[in-house]
């Protein structure tokens, strides 16, 4: 019985669909090229973008995604902890001052 056309997973191999269409395998060639490419300041991040959204492997793309959220994330935290380090620094110096 298929319904609505769709692919019949067999519960018993772990769900594996001889028929699902498989991403290629990103080279250790294309690894290196990309690492390097991350190592220059601004492209880096330019870069990141277009691997994420653009066009190509969707297993590359996925990874540039979960990257550039860890970014937000870790940026987030940082700004947060940057104000309340500030915020004492300050507080600190201005009960200091009114001696």
């Amino acid at each position: 019985m298929d319904y609505n056309n769709q692919p019949q997973v067999n519960p018993y191999n772990g769900g594996y669909n001889p028929n699902q269409e498989v991403s290629p395998v990103i080279s250790v060639k294309d690894w290196l090229l990309q690492m390097l490419i991350l190592i220059i300041p601004i492209v880096n991040i330019i870069m990141m973008f277009v691997w994420a959204f653009g066009e190509g492997n969707p297993t590359k793309k996925n990874y540039y995604k979960a990257y550039l959220l860890w970014a937000l994330i870790w940026s987030i935290i940082s700004v947060i902890f940057l104000v309340l380090f500030l915020g004492a620094f300050i507080a600190a110096f201005s009960e200091a001052s009114t001696y």
